[in-house]
C-alpha cells in the first residue's frame, strides 16, 4: 500500500467516525426536544427553549447529505483540525472532530501561506467524487501543502477541479474553495456594511451567501432577533441559490425579492407605460408622495372645547396651532405624529383641569383622549389616512404635488380614468413601491439585522429606499456589477446607489479575478466594457481552459439545434439564450429535434442574470442588443453565463465592439 493509499484509508475511517458522531447528534437533538418539554420554567422561557430545541433538531435532520469535511490543518503545536461545513463532536463539551469553517481557528485554512503560515505546518485538501453524498469511498484524493517548507502555493489541483466541474442543478456552496480576498469579505464584522463590485465569475453571490452564514454563526442572537434577509432579482435566481445556505447548516433565512417585500397584500393588476414606470421609480417621487401626505395636515380652525361633566375645558386656538406646528417640525412618522398631536392636546386639557381641581386619574385622561371633541380636532388637523388613499389622489391629479416633475412626467403617471374610489383601484408593480414609500412615511416598517442584496446595480432609487427603510438599524452586504446593469434606472455609480440605500460611507471592494468564467469568455466580454459607460475594472480569469467560438451562419435556428446536439455529447448543463421573442421558437425547434431534456435550458436573455451553464449557446447577439435600451449590457451578461464553452451564432452583423480582432 502506498503512503497515499494509507492516508486515504485513515481519512475514510475518520469520516466514518464523524458520520457516526453526527448521527448521534441528530438523535440527541430529537431526544432533547422531548425531554425539554418537561423543563420547569416560566411560560416564555419554556417556549424559547422549546423553539431552540425544535429548530436545532430540524436543522440537523434536514441538512443535505454530503462529505463532512473538505480540509485539514496540522499546526506547529501538534493540534490537528478537520474543516467542514458544520461542527461535529462526540459530545457538546468534547473537542470537535470537525471544526465549522466559520470558526476563528478555521480561518487559517483560507488565509495561511508560505509567507505567513499562521502556525500551520500542513494544509490538506480532500478530493471528493462529484455530487458525493458523503460515502467514504467517494474520498478519492488528498493534497498536502507544507507551508513552513517554503512551498510556493501553486494552484491546487483539487480546488481547480472543484471550480471547473460541470454545473448541474442549483448553485453550490464554495466553502471548500474560498480565496483569501473572498474570506476577508465573508468575515467582515456585523455592523460593517460593504459593497462588492464583482466582475462575472468572481464569486460575489457566493461571497454574500457565505457572509450571511458566517454572521448567523458568529452573532446568532443579534441576527436572529432582527432577522436576516437575502434579496435577489427574481424567483428564478432565488431558486438557483436556494440550496447554498441549507448546505451550510442555515435554513431559517428569508430569501425574497423587493417585489415580495413590498406587495402589501396587493396583486399586480395594472401595467404602466415604459415612461410612467421610469417616473415612478425615480427618487423624486418620494418628494411628491411626502407632499401629498402632509398636504392633509393643517392648522386648527377653532379652539378646542371638551365637555367634562357640567364643565367645559377650552384650549385656545393659538396653543393648538403651536402643538400641530411643533409636531410637524419634529417630523415623526405620520401615524406617530397624529398620536402626538392627540396626546399633547389632552395634556393641555389636563393642565387646565389640574389648575382648577387638582390631579387627574389615568382613567380620566383616557376618557378625555377619546372624547368626541378631541377626536374631531385631531381628525381635522391631522387626519387618519391610508397609503392607498393618498396614492390614488396623486395618480388621479399629480399637479398639486408634483412640481418637481415636468408636465410630461406628470401626464405620464396620471390615471386616464380615475376609479370611483381608491378601494376599487388596481395597482401596477411600480405603484406597489409607491404604496410602500407611503406606508413607510405613515409608520416605519420592521427592520432586519442584516440584508444581503444581490444584483444591486439594477435597483431603482425607489427600490433602494424600500430596502433602506428595512435596514435602518441593521447592516448591508451590497453585491453587483455596474457593467451588468440592464434596467432603465440601473446605477452607473456605486456612491449614488449606496446613498439611495441610506449608506453614504461604505467601502466598495472590487473583485476582478474570476474562478468561474474561462479566460477566453472573459476576454470576449471585456470588449464590450468601453461601450457600457461605467467605470469598472476589466475582469480576468485564472482559468485557461474553456472554448469560445463565434460563427456566422445562414440559419440561426438550425445552427442552434446542431450546437446543442454537439454539446450533449459532453458533460454539463447547456443554456440556449436568445431574445425574449426568439426563445420560444428555439425551444420548439429543440423539442422537434428530440433534444429537449433536463440538461438543456432555453431562456430569454432577460432571465439569464445570475445563472450559469457549462455550455452556453448565444443566438443572434445583435438582436439581443437591439431589443432594449441597455442591450449591450444585456449581451455582456449573456456572454458571461458560460463556465466551460461558449458558442456565439449570428446571421446579422455582430455588434461593433465584438467585431474587433
Amino acid at each position: 500500500m502506498t503512503s497515499l493509499d494509507h492516508e486515504l484509508s485513515k481519512e475514510r475511517t475518520f469520516h466514518d467516525t464523524c458520520r457516526a458522531a453526527l448521527n448521534r447528534m441528530v438523535e440527541g437533538a430529537a431526544h432533547h426536544v422531548v425531554t425539554g418539554e418537561d423543563v420547569s420554567a416560566s411560560g416564555a422561557d419554556a417556549e424559547t427553549l422549546g423553539h431552540h430545541l425544535r429548530s436545532r433538531a430540524k436543522e440537523l435532520r434536514e441538512e443535505p447529505r454530503g462529505p463532512l469535511f473538505f480540509g485539514r490543518l496540522d499546526h506547529e503545536d501538534g493540534r490537528h483540525h478537520h474543516i467542514g461545513r458544520r461542527r461535529i463532536a462526540e459530545h457538546p463539551a468534547a473537542p470537535p472532530l470537525v471544526v465549522d469553517w466559520r470558526a476563528p481557528v478555521a480561518r487559517a485554512f483560507y488565509q495561511a501561506s508560505s509567507r505567513d503560515p499562521q502556525g500551520v505546518l500542513v494544509r490538506r485538501r480532500f478530493g471528493w467524487a462529484p455530487f458525493s453524498d458523503g460515502d467514504p469511498a467517494d474520498l478519492t484524493g488528498l493534497e498536502d501543502e507544507h507551508l513552513t517548507a517554503g512551498e510556493t502555493g501553486a494552484p491546487s489541483a483539487i480546488v481547480t477541479g472543484e471550480i471547473e466541474r460541470p454545473r448541474v442543478g442549483p448553485m453550490r456552496d464554495i466553502a471548500a474553495t474560498i480565496q483569501p480576498e473572498q474570506d476577508d469579505l465573508v468575515r467582515a464584522g456585523l455592523t460593517a456594511s460593504l459593497c462588492v463590485q464583482g466582475a462575472p465569475g468572481t464569486g460575489k453571490t457566493a461571497v454574500g451567501l457565505h457572509r450571511a452564514a458566517y454572521l448567523l454563526y458568529t452573532h446568532p442572537q443579534r441576527i436572529r432577533r432582527g432577522g436576516l434577509l437575502i434579496l435577489g432579482p427574481n424567483r428564478t435566481f432565488l431558486s438557483y441559490v436556494s440550496e447554498v445556505l441549507p448546505a451550510l447548516g442555515e435554513s431559517d433565512v428569508r430569501q425574497s425579492t423587493v417585489e415580495d417585500e413590498t406587495d402589501r397584500g396587493h396583486q399586480v393588476r395594472a401595467y404602466d407605460s415604459p415612461e410612467a414606470e421610469v417616473v415612478k421609480h425615480d427618487a423624486r417621487m418620494a418628494d411628491v408622495l411626502h407632499r401629498a401626505l402632509y398636504a392633509r395636515v393643517g392648522a386648527p380652525a377653532e379652539p378646542l372645547a371638551v365637555p367634562d361633566g357640567s364643565y367645559r375645558w377650552r384650549v385656545p386656538l393659538e396653543e393648538l396651532a403651536r402643538i400641530v406646528a411643533d409636531v410637524r417640525a419634529e417630523a415623526p412618522p405620520y401615524a406617530v405624529g397624529r398620536e402626538r398631536v392627540r396626546s399633547r392636546a389632552v395634556r393641555a386639557v389636563q393642565l387646565l383641569a389640574e389648575r382648577r381641581a387638582g390631579p387627574r386619574s389615568g382613567a380620566w385622561t383616557h376618557k378625555i383622549a377619546r372624547a368626541r371633541a378631541v377626536s374631531a380636532f385631531v381628525g381635522a388637523c391631522w387626519p387618519k389616512v391610508t397609503p392607498e388613499e393618498v396614492l390614488a389622489e396623486v395618480l388621479a391629479d399629480p399637479d398639486p404635488f408634483g412640481d418637481v416633475l415636468t408636465d410630461r412626467e406628470r401626464e405620464a403617471i396620471r390615471w386616464p380614468k380615475p376609479p370611483r374610489s381608491y378601494r376599487s383601484a388596481t395597482w401596477s408593480a411600480a405603484d406597489l413601491l409607491l404604496l410602500d414609500e407611503l406606508a413607510g412615511l405613515v409608520e416605519r416598517p420592521a427592520g432586519y439585522g442584516h440584508i444581503v442584496i444581490d444584483e444591486a446595480q439594477d435597483l431603482s432609487p425607489m427600490q433602494c429606499r424600500a430596502i433602506a427603510r428595512r435596514a435602518d438599524f441593521g447592516s448591508l452586504t451590497v453585491l453587483g456589477d455596474l457593467a451588468q446593469g440592464t434596467t432603465p434606472w440601473a446605477a452607473r455609480d456605486w456612491a449614488e446607489q449606496l446613498a439611495h440605500l441610506g449608506r453614504k460611507s461604505v467601502p466598495v471592494v472590487a473583485l476582478t479575478t474570476g474562478f468561474r468564467v474561462p479566460a477566453g469568455v472573459v476576454a470576449l466580454a471585456n470588449r464590450l466594457l468601453d461601450a457600457l459607460d461605467v467605470d469598472v475594472p476589466p475582469g480576468r480569469s485564472l482559468r485557461r481552459d474553456g472554448e469560445v467560438t463565434v460563427r456566422e451562419v445562414r440559419d440561426v435556428r438550425e445552427a442552434v439545434v446542431d450546437a446543442v446536439r454537439t454539446a450533449l455529447t459532453r458533460e454539463g448543463s447547456i443554456g440556449v439564450i436568445a431574445t425574449d421573442g426568439a426563445a420560444g421558437a428555439l425551444r420548439a425547434a429543440l423539442e422537434e429535434a428530440g433534444l429537449a431534456g433536463p440538461r438543456v435550458t432555453v431562456l430569454p436573455a432577460t432571465l439569464a442574470k445570475g445563472l450559469e451553464y457549462d455550455h452556453v449557446v448565444v443566438a443572434e447577439p445583435a438582436a439581443i442588443v437591439s431589443a432594449e435600451p441597455r442591450g449591450l449590457n444585456r449581451l455582456y451578461v449573456v456572454l458571461t453565463r458560460a463556465v466551460s464553452r461558449l458558442d456565439v451564432l449570428h446571421s446579422l452583423p455582430l455588434p461593433t465592439p465584438l467585431r474587433r480582432a
